[in-house]
């Protein structure tokens, strides 16, 4: 599987609660911080969900 770097680029302040929740779920919680994880379908899927919200680069 390929794996992506996943960071937060934008607040989560006035989102609403799933863009929070999926943010959270992926480890993501202040402006700069960053995960890098396995891309999947369920990935894929919070990507999809917060895609305005993070920046993501394939590694």
């Amino acid at each position: 599987m390929a794996k992506v770097k996943l960071t937060l680029t934008k607040s989560l302040i006035g989102r609403k609660e799933d863009q929070i929740l999926t943010a959270h779920s992926l480890g993501l919680r202040k402006i700069g911080d960053y995960k890098v994880v396995e891309k999947d379908a369920a990935i894929e899927g919070k990507i999809k969900t917060i895609s305005h919200l993070i920046s993501v680069e394939e590694l």
